[in-house]
């Protein structure tokens, strides 16, 4: 593939894929207000559906044994989007509020993901077991976002667990209802979000291929092609959607995204894959990329659970750790 050819594929690539994905969001958000699912659960679908080009890309990575790229496409972008959507958002914000709810609920499975999707990466769990131990967490959590008035009545919890979990949802829905509850959807809702798919997916294999070949030509390892360079490129949906919902004072709907995002992220794009396809063996790049998401993802959720929120210099904390992750990749790559 000449120089030329790669980079019309990479921009023309990253550009269709990133307009489809907005397209699937918007569709697949109108599929699930049909079939009444509660705004929490809106929120997982729209994060899952933005995520398609990281996880398109990933997976292509793998199918054609790049395994570098695959994997650093997934948790280079959840880094990235941890700066950019909420580091960026604050700073847009000046101060993004935050129930301390919100942040204990959301941010347990995010932990949990991140810190299981770090051991897989040291080959400490192989990825059929890491897949198993995060879907044990997340099924629960999809329960209880989805679940009705009653339903934590019916588990039989003690009553100020119960309590505290109806609330931190509530908190989290309420805000989302203003950001996300989209018109309810039609037949051609599915049609066109179908197709949507199908554009995002052919145009994250022609990124891929095309920043893989730019790399092999000018010799940039391709951990670096994929925690850096495609890792921002596929992630720019959720962080303009992200900035968009923090310049409107929607603090938990910015916050449910960014880790949203990033747990589907390691389980559909990562996790999944390599259990399916094989696990590259662990490297020191690729153990850099994983141990800072994790170390990023504390640093954000003590942000905001110590200031209610996270400030302007918040913000700025986590945008410097973000540089600090691209200067330390570059130099040991």
């Amino acid at each position: 593939m000449g120089n030329a050819v790669a980079v019309s594929a990479f921009v023309g690539g990253a550009a269709l894929g990133l307009s489809a994905s907005w397209l699937l969001v918007s569709r697949l958000e109108r599929v699930g207000e049909r079939f009444g699912l509660s705004e929490a659960l809106l929120g997982l679908v729209a994060a899952l559906a933005a995520d398609s080009p990281e996880i398109s890309t990933a997976v292509t990575a793998l199918l054609h044994h790049q395994g570098a790229v695959g994997s650093g496409v997934i948790i280079g972008s959840d880094v990235f989007q941890l700066a950019a959507l909420l580091g960026l958002g604050a700073l847009v914000a000046g101060h993004l509020r935050l129930h301390r709810k919100v942040v204990i609920l959301g941010g347990s499975v995010a932990l949990w993901v991140a810190l299981v999707c770090l051991a897989t990466v040291l080959g400490l769990l192989p990825p059929t077991v890491a897949v198993g131990l995060v879907v044990l967490v997340l099924g629960p959590y999809c329960l209880l976002l989805g679940a009705r008035v009653g339903y934590l009545a019916r588990l039989h919890l003690p009553r100020r667990w119960a309590n505290w979990l109806a609330s931190a949802v509530d908190e989290e829905s309420l805000e989302l209802t203003q950001a996300i509850r989209p018109q309810r959807g039609r037949r051609r809702d599915v049609v066109v979000a179908a197709a949507a798919l199908c554009v995002v997916i052919g145009a994250s294999i022609a990124m891929e291929l095309g920043a893989s070949a730019l790399g092999r030509q000018y010799e940039v390892a391709s951990i670096v092609v994929g925690g850096l360079v495609l890792a921002a490129a596929t992630s720019l949906p959720n962080a303009v959607a992200a900035v968009y919902l923090a310049s409107k004072g929607r603090g938990a709907a910015a916050f449910s995204t960014a880790l949203n995002s990033n747990t589907l992220n390691v389980l559909a794009g990562f996790l999944i894959p390599s259990a399916l396809l094989g696990l590259t063996r662990p490297s020191n790049p690729a153990t850099l990329i994983a141990a800072w998401y994790v170390g990023l993802t504390v640093l954000t959720l003590a942000l905001a659970y110590a200031t209610r929120g996270l400030r302007t210099w918040s913000g700025w904390m986590i945008i410097g750790a973000y540089v600090g992750f691209v200067i330390a990749l570059l130099a040991i790559s």
